[in-house]
């Protein structure tokens, strides 16, 4: 089950890859912003029933992965230790489908992650809640100009979803951070701006899911990113009422059942 890996700078991420036999496609799954990727147990449960293998790792800085808490010095830190764990699911795979899928900050990963790799052996994306704009203002609103290694308070549990129980183990899960650190939050603003230049390139097939209650990341950046997008198949669904985790949300079967779909047809 869980591994250690290189990343392409030698940070070792922590990698959890589950293969059913005879797989039809993979997917490798991006988590958000002070979460890990065993938050994503119930989801890829469901699609390895369904035959599809999983790729969850651990950013560098979260979970059990190494490196200084939440820290970036580059976005690109974020893409490129994505792109290692794209490359061995697509070497693994050389025969089945491979697609990339990622919740909020791991959104915000896997979009800029299509415009700076244009040309990989991808089939398809899914977002999830994706940061690609921060018309919310949840990270752009951080003040400029402090130390990049301050810890700040970690205050998004409460958003995070309408059901109880999720939200009380958000504050439980030893491998959720309780803070995160100003220089992540420098790190995704040059991202945003970045990616504000190159939006228009990212032309891969993509499903772009969003709660329309989500209270961090606006549906508005879903909005702006799909009307931006290149791709010429390319599909949004907002869901009235669900906050930010749609995966986790009281309907969350038929959310995930709606990427399964989605992903299925593509195969």
């Amino acid at each position: 089950m869980g591994e250690m890996i290189s990343s392409f700078d030698g940070m070792k991420l922590y990698l959890n890859r589950e293969v059913p036999e005879n797989p039809k496609a993979a997917l490798v799954i991006v988590h958000g912003l002070c979460e890990h990727q065993g938050r994503y147990d119930y989801l890829a449960d469901i699609f390895r029933k369904a035959g599809i293998a999983t790729y969850r790792f651990d950013h560098r800085g979260h979970g059990r992965s190494e490196g200084e808490r939440t820290y970036y010095g580059d976005f690109n830190e974020l893409l490129d230790d994505t792109n290692v764990v794209v490359d061995m699911a697509i070497a693994e795979n050389p025969d089945i489908p491979v697609f990339l899928m990622g919740h909020s900050m791991g959104g915000f990963t896997v979009a800029l992650y299509g415009a700076k790799y244009p040309d990989k052996r991808l089939k398809g994306f899914v977002t999830s809640g994706a940061l690609t704009h921060d018309h919310g203002g949840l990270i752009t609103g951080v003040p400029k100009g402090m130390d990049p290694h301050t810890q700040l308070p970690n205050e998004l549990g409460s958003g995070v979803c309408s059901v109880a129980e999720v939200v009380d183990w958000y504050g439980k899960d030893p491998y959720n951070t309780k803070t995160f650190t100003t220089g992540l939050c420098y790190a995704i603003c040059q991202g945003l701006d970045w990616f504000k230049e190159k939006e228009t390139e990212f032309a891969y097939p993509v499903l772009m899911l969003h709660g329309e209650k989500d209270g961090l990341v606006s549906v508005e950046d879903t909005y702006e990113f799909f009307r931006q997008a290149a791709s010429k198949d390319k599909q949004m669904k907002v869901y009235g009422n669900l906050f930010h985790e749609i995966f986790n949300e009281y309907c969350k079967d038929e959310v995930i059942q709606d990427a399964l779909s989605w992903i299925e047809r593509r195969i």
